[in-house]
């Protein structure tokens, strides 16, 4: 069997856990939907390639990684079992058989075990699953959210409105201590802001948070690989903690935090029954009231209030808080149009022009937009709300465009001066008669251009001639140059234009 070969973002994480964290092979599994053996090998290839701290993780890139780790493939012989845990799934589906799954199984295994052993080490593996386990909580290791199925209300002021709103419930395992909220919805930046006042309400951070499979916190509800939603995930890199969502439909894998909602709803929403509030502030600091009361109570099982257990167990063993707080941000995959910018929310960013093509990753905050080429940032501009519209900066444009950005009717008409008057005089004229002035640039750039063919004496000559035959192009200039016209004598011919000719203004009249 070949050797798992994980994503780059999930192996870094992984090694923050490990060289950093210090966590066990079998929590960072738990945190990362992974089997233990999955993260030793993953370890075993990191020391073997020399990367031991996860100061050299981070000291290189994901392809560099990849290539330390992954260079060369190892093969694994032997007899092996299936996952037990997931044959047992497939026996509740409609007409699955163990017999059955025994031969899905020798179809990947060849030389696996024969009908009958294999269903003694199943109805061995059955037995050991019925007991229910006492969970041990340490101080500060895991912290247990969920929201209240029942919801309380406010009132809006100016219509009357009566407004129901979530109940952000969350406890400590070893303490049991209880912090509760009110929240507008259950969306990702309501879900995460309430993680994060929840930490500094602690005054600290635990090792691990264990959600019910939200979709605001879990995208992929899964019992053996979840998919926990990016900017959640974030969060919790930005506080040194992990996430391990419970097992969808699996009660007792939270059940400190389903206890802390009933004591919620029948000690806290009850008691709010009467009560109208007109703001979430208002709601917000009764509940704190509320919840203050319920920690400060005596519990019968243990005999001391849930905060004074909080202060000799927990407190002392959370994690310290960030020095800036986390600030949420939506992330969205795009990909790099023609003309080297991203879209998002129906305004476009530009990137550096080699990635065109290429798909990225979108961070947008309330007031930056930052571009990620895997974990490596490329672009970062100031959030924009105008639709359609466009943030450009300078040295993604190709060089070519950088060029053509610079070019202003003052420059052209700075340029045509050096030449002489009569010059500065035609293109004026040009970039005058144009809707727009750009309309204008091809035209003066190909009329300037003449001079290095034929020189300025004769191209100013030649604007002379134009001058008097009325010609505003640059094929009338063209032409006389290449007929010799400006070489004619011409009697009639006036004095060159002064400078002070109606058409020319100077490069001053276009700034």
């Amino acid at each position: 069997m070949a050797t798992e070969r994980l994503p780059v973002r999930q192996l870094r994480e992984l090694f923050r856990q490990k060289f950093e964290l210090s966590f066990a092979h079998r929590d960072i599994g738990r945190s990362l939907r992974i089997s233990a053996s999955s993260v030793s090998q993953a370890v075993s290839r990191a020391r073997a390639a020399g990367v031991t701290t996860w100061a050299e993780v981070q000291a290189v890139t994901d392809t560099e990684l990849e290539e330390k780790l992954y260079g060369a493939q190892t093969r694994l012989s032997g007899l092996s079992l299936p996952d037990f845990a997931k044959v047992h799934v497939e026996l509740h589906r409609p007409g699955v058989t163990l017999q059955l799954v025994h031969l899905e199984y020798l179809e990947t295994t060849p030389n696996g075990y024969r009908y009958t052993t294999f269903c003694n080490y199943y109805r061995a593996w059955k037995r050991k699953q019925n007991p229910v386990m006492r969970q041990v909580h340490e101080g500060g290791d895991k912290l247990f959210v969920d929201y209240s199925g029942k919801k309380a209300h406010i009132v809006d002021p100016q219509t009357g409105e009566v407004i129901d709103v979530e109940i952000f419930v969350a406890v400590l395992g070893a303490s049991n201590y209880l912090y509760a909220e009110a929240t507008l919805t259950q969306q990702v930046p309501d879900w995460i802001a309430s993680h994060v006042r929840c930490f500094e309400a602690l005054g600290g951070v635990p090792r691990a948070v264990v959600p019910d499979q939200l979709k605001s916190g879990v995208t992929i509800s899964n019992r053996y690989e979840p998919g926990v939603q990016r900017s959640y995930e974030e969060m919790a890199q930005h506080y040194g903690t992990v996430i391990f969502p419970a097992r969808p439909a699996r009660p007792r894998d939270k059940s400190k935090v389903e206890v802390g909602v009933l004591i919620m709803q029948r000690w806290v929403l009850a008691c709010l029954r009467n009560q109208t509030f007109f703001s979430l502030g208002e709601l917000n600091e009764r509940i704190r009231e509320l919840c203050d009361a319920v920690n400060d109570k005596t519990m019968r099982t243990y005999g001391e209030s849930r905060l004074s257990l909080f202060e000799r167990l927990d407190k002392p063993a959370l994690g310290p808080l960030p020095q800036t707080r986390f600030s949420h941000g939506e992330w969205k995959v795009v990909k790099v149009s023609i003309d080297y910018h991203v879209e998002y929310a129906h305004h476009y960013y530009s990137v550096p022009h080699a990635l065109l093509g290429e798909k990225l990753d979108v961070r947008a905050t309330s007031t930056t937009i930052e571009i990620f080429r895997k974990s490596e940032r490329v672009a970062s501009h100031a959030r924009s709300h105008l639709r359609g519209r466009h943030t450009t900066c300078t040295e993604h444009m190709p060089t070519s465009h950088q060029k053509h950005l610079d070019w202003s009717p003052s420059r052209f008409v700075s340029w045509a001066e050096k030449i002489g008057v009569a010059t500065a005089a035609l293109v004026s004229a040009i970039l005058l008669e144009r809707r727009h002035p750009e309309q204008g640039y091809r035209s003066c750039l190909g009329i300037l251009r003449l001079s290095g063919r034929y020189g300025e004496q004769r191209l100013e000559a030649a604007c002379v001639r134009a001058a008097l035959a009325g010609g505003r192009s640059y094929r009338h200039i063209d032409s006389i140059l290449k007929h010799g016209l400006d070489r004619l004598a011409n009697e009639a011919e006036p004095t060159l234009v002064s400078r002070t000719h109606e058409n020319v203004r100077g490069r001053d009249y276009y700034h």
